[in-house]
């Protein structure tokens, strides 16, 4: 049996060191090749993209892909539905595996948006010095906001065109709490965007913010295509494959 993970993510990287042993199971993780030195899962690995939604179908015939499992970064969007569409085309088998989106708690003053440009609109209102942490692409929707100062924190080095006032911290996760607390009174934040990735690594911006009592601007997660089954957690989509193991 061939699974295929589309991964770059904690989550996908977990699901293939549950499932890389598994006797009659053959494991390929494809990455998106965004990142210069991501961490490498066990097993087979593929990098690059795949052509759209028919050059992914075309490489699961190609490889004789028995299943599929879309644990992408809950932003990335057009890769689900393109695995969306690939799965069903080729009638494979295909699991979203998604970790849990953050929740407000109280004393949280978080802001909700449906997009960048839609929180570069909204900033101007919160603060004057950012910690901008949505990842090094998609900065050119806060470029023209000469006023602001930002701490652009990112794995790699952000892509231009990105604000006159930046200032680039290139750094991966996981965060601390202490060190989250040093990084916003240090840099005089006074509010932070972020996009709802969820997860642990890099929610201590967040309690630290609430702590500080500073606005977080909090862009929404695109949905799961429709009809996709949906699991939270590693465990669960290893649970998933194996329960299609021939018997």
């Amino acid at each position: 049996m061939h699974v295929l993970i589309l991964g770059g993510t904690t989550e996908a990287r977990r699901l293939a060191e549950l499932l890389h042993d598994t006797p009659g199971l053959r494991l390929t993780s494809s990455l998106a090749g965004r990142v210069a030195s991501p961490r490498l899962p066990p097993g087979e690995v593929r990098v690059g993209g795949f052509g759209g939604a028919e050059g992914l179908a075309a490489w699961l015939r190609e490889h004789g892909v028995d299943a599929l499992i879309d644990a992408t970064h809950p932003f990335a969007g057009t890769m689900s539905f393109h695995a969306a569409r690939a799965a069903a085309t080729t009638h494979v088998p295909l699991l979203a595996l998604r970790r849990p989106g953050w929740v407000p708690g109280p004393g949280d003053d978080w802001h909700d948006v449906g997009s960048l440009p839609e929180a570069a609109r909204l900033l101007p209102t919160l603060g004057h010095r950012v910690f901008l942490t949505t990842g090094r692409m998609g900065l050119a929707a806060f470029a023209a906001l000469e006023g602001l100062w930002f701490l652009v924190r990112s794995v790699d080095a952000p892509e231009a065109p990105y604000p006159a006032r930046t200032q680039v911290l290139l750094d991966r996760g996981p965060f601390t709490l202490d060190g989250e607390r040093d990084l916003l009174s240090r840099h005089r934040i006074d509010v932070v965007v972020t996009k709802d990735s969820g997860g642990a690594a890099t929610a201590p911006k967040l309690t630290a913010a609430r702590e500080a009592g500073l606005p977080v601007v909090v862009v929404r997660r695109p949905p799961v295509p429709e009809g996709v089954t949906v699991v939270a957690d590693p465990d669960a989509a290893a649970r998933w494959v194996r329960a299609r193991l021939p018997r």
